[in-house]
């Protein structure tokens, strides 16, 4: 009996680990909101309609999601990954399409990039399905993207020092 009961669990909360990418194509908006809560991004409208769902500024998880006119899931992206980053270096990205893409980044700042002052924001995400890294989207002065790359993410990085201490 025991043996069942911990079986039973064990499913239970394996099945509670659903993500957007797991829902199924014509899943009602009204029910993507009711299970995973109000998207961090709503782009503005235009069929088919692009939602967000992001965990930044601290997760490394962002899910685009496209509905249609009747309201309902046409496809969900797991979108902070290599493969999607990639499409930044393919035609022209301002910053709203980036935020309607990506969702907010978990930081903004300016640096400089090659002597030049840029506003960069920076994406946690999981490299190679891997490693804790940021994504680095430089913007130039026309509000365009003008490079992009990946970084150790410090905030991920252990103390050292706490390790070494007494």
């Amino acid at each position: 009996m025991l043996r069942y009961l911990s079986l039973s669990a064990c499913i239970l909360t394996l099945s509670a680990c659903t993500t957007l990418s797991d829902m199924p194509v014509g899943t009602p908006l009204s029910q993507l909101q009711a299970e995973f809560g109000p998207p961090t991004v709503a782009c503005p409208p235009q069929q088919p309609q692009r939602l967000v769902w992001s965990q930044q500024p601290y997760g490394q998880y962002a899910w685009g999601v496209d509905i249609n006119a009747q309201q309902e899931l046409l496809q969900s992206t797991q979108v902070l990954s290599d493969r999607e980053f990639e499409r930044l270096s393919e035609g022209d990205w301002t910053q709203q399409r980036v935020l309607c893409h990506f969702g907010p980044p978990a930081e903004k700042d300016y640096t400089p990039y090659q002597g030049v002052r840029m506003l960069v924001w920076s994406y946690r995400y999981k490299q190679s399905s891997t490693w804790n890294s940021l994504m680095y989207v430089y913007f130039g002065d026309d509000g365009l993207v003008k490079t992009h790359h990946p970084g150790p993410d410090p905030f991920m990085e252990p103390n050292e020092s706490e390790f070494f201490a007494p």
